[in-house]
């Protein structure tokens, strides 16, 4: 991600308002991560410091996490030296990815100290080092040692050292006189950070795609002019920097609304491919973003047992079926047995015992052709005869057993992979927590005693959305709910909508006394269903609505399967709907 020296000095210009201000409380919910609360002269503030190998970063949250019933050894470091303490400094220590934090305090003897927290963020060499006034080291979130670095070791004690500085010229110091190489075959976005330190690459890629209209550019294509206004689009981004004029912003996948990338300066390489949320600060960015990468990979790993789980279900099942269809094709020949039954009985005084074979008119055909039956030469012709009727009759058995099974087969796919669309669906621990006791409850997995799962179940309800024109529409978060809203929730004359064909959520339109829906909550009801279901990254989407009293539940259906009919068919863009409801977004 984008979080380089230029985002840092970003980040690090916001966090001067908390100079002055009291170190109030001191957390550390993960093990590489503290939060940090903040008390000014009018306002309280929440400081993040992560040192995650993935998403190193500090910013101001409005997020909590739950913290530890015992506070880890370095956060009870971390209270001892800087509760109470006043900010004296936040500063970008050169212009690289390292936050320094000044705090004074009064020590234990009542002695005026001065430590600094240093936050270096540098991927999996992130840290969180606590410093004291003589340089030493007093604690780091993650100690390294000669095992784990030869070059550098930040242990208790040790005297602090910066990182070894990059030979390159540092952004701040670029001048268009400077010299700049640009040769080979090699990217123009790599040469430019191969000979400047302090931007990322999608900083780079930037600075090309304003040159050159394009980002897929080649060092050999840079001449006199193109090379000039490089330097040019470089000093710009270097005063921009200087005079802390920055412009946060995210960019999400179009088409499937996933995070891509953010910046401290406008994006415009992704065109229409990418769309570009504004900040009002660089923290509130990080906040949302990293938070949403965190919920997503935490999703990810909840979710992996069942989504594996739920997969070999379906491979059995599609195994199993592929038999059965398999079974179904061989009896096809049951009529063929039976009338070579009745073709040897009535020639039965034609055919010599011994023979391997026969020819008779074959009075089955309209053109009353002749057909070969072969025999076993150790049965007698009426012995043959019943061989042949015995294997219409076992076939006859398999197609009706085969067909029943191929039937309730097809039904437990639907389910499992109507259930897996809510695994890839589901936003909360909740949902997953219900969707567990779901397949607990269909005998998919072992029910779980754990109270606090059952408590999470309970408190998993629906999504509950109001449309623009003041209309309440709920969505099912899982087939359990998605029964809940069917057949329990709505009236026979809501309005019942779920995607064509294809596995997601039931929605519903609740009327209460207004029966005249506008066609505004139609469309934004059905672009919700489109983006709950297994269409989300479509473009078009067929979504059916009709009334609820056309919504029925088979008998022993599995939860969330229905059939209907009388309705109607609209095709609309996932996430149209979706966008437009944000704000007014009420989830139970």
């Amino acid at each position: 991600m984008a979080l380089d020296a230029v985002a840092i000095r970003a980040v690090v210009n916001e966090l001067q308002v908390i100079v002055g201000g009291r170190v109030d409380k001191v957390h550390q919910p993960e093990n590489d991560e503290i939060a940090i609360a903040i008390r000014t002269y009018d306002e309280s503030y929440k400081l993040l410091i992560s040192a995650s190998p993935s998403h190193p970063r500090i910013h101001f949250t409005d997020h909590a996490k739950k913290n530890p019933k015992t506070a880890p050894l370095f956060c009870m470091l971390l209270r001892k030296h800087l509760a109470s303490g006043r900010i004296k400094t936040v500063e970008q220590v050169g212009f690289e990815r390292i936050v320094k934090i000044v705090i004074e305090s009064y020590d234990e003897f009542g002695d005026y100290t001065e430590k600094a927290l240093y936050t270096e963020i540098m991927g999996r060499h992130s840290n969180i080092i606590l410093v004291n006034a003589d340089g030493r080291v007093i604690d780091s979130v993650k100690r390294v040692d000669m095992s784990v670095s030869t070059v550098r070791q930040i242990l208790p004690g040790g005297l602090y050292e910066l990182p070894p500085k990059q030979d390159k010229t540092t952004l701040l110091h670029f001048v268009t006189e400077n010299t700049l190489e640009f040769v080979g075959t090699q990217k123009v976005e790599k040469s430019i950070m191969s000979q400047l330190s302090g931007i990322s690459p999608l900083t780079a890629r930037e600075i090309v795609y304003e040159v050159f209209g394009t980002t897929d550019v080649l060092s050999d294509a840079v001449n006199t002019n193109r090379l000039a206004m490089l330097k040019l689009k470089l000093a710009d981004l270097r005063d921009r920097v200087i005079n802390n004029n920055f412009s946060p912003c995210m960019i999400e996948d179009t088409q499937t609304g996933k995070l891509v990338e953010f910046s401290s300066i406008p994006i415009k390489q992704y065109e229409t491919l990418g769309t570009v949320k504004e900040y009002s600060s660089m923290s509130e960015l990080l906040d949302e973003f990293y938070y949403k990468k965190d919920v997503n990979e935490r999703m990810r790993q909840k979710t992996a047992d069942l989504t594996k789980l739920l997969n070999n279900h379906r491979e059995r099942i599609a195994k199993k079926m592929g038999i059965l269809e398999a079974t179904l094709s061989d009896a096809e020949k049951m009529e063929t047995y039976r009338q070579y039954g009745d073709l040897i009985t009535a020639n039965i005084y034609q055919i010599q015992e011994g023979e391997k074979s026969v020819e008779v008119a074959n009075y089955f055909d309209e053109n009353m052709g002749t057909v070969k039956i072969n025999l076993d030469p150790s049965l007698s012709p009426s012995q043959n005869a019943q061989k042949y009727y015995k294997k219409y009759n076992k076939s006859k058995t398999a197609v009706v057993e085969a067909q029943k099974q191929l039937k309730n087969s097809q039904r437990e796919l639907e389910y499992i992979e109507s259930t897996l669309v809510m695994v890839e669906t589901a936003d909360r621990i909740e949902d997953i927590s219900a969707i567990r006791k779901e397949l607990a409850e269909e005998g998919y997995i072992k029910k779980s005693t754990n109270a606090q799962k059952k408590l999470k179940t309970e408190n998993s309800k629906p999504m509950h959305f109001v449309s623009s024109d003041g209309f309440d529409i709920y969505v099912g978060r899982n087939n359990t709910q998605n029964d809940y809203l069917t057949l329990k929730l709505a009236n026979s004359s809501d309005l019942w909508f779920h995607t064509k064909d294809i596995h997601g959520s039931h929605t519903v339109i609740k009327l209460g006394l207004d029966k005249d829906v506008p066609k505004t909550t139609i469309l934004e009801a059905a672009a919700l269903a489109a983006y709950y279901s297994k269409a989300r990254q479509s473009s078009q989407v067929p979504v059916d609505y009709t009334q609820i009293k056309n919504v029925k539940k088979p008998n022993g259906a599995k939860p969330g399967m229905v059939i209907y009919e009388h309705y109607n068919t609209v095709y609309i863009k996932p996430n149209q709907g979706l966008l437009h409801l944000a704000q007014t977004v009420s989830k139970a």
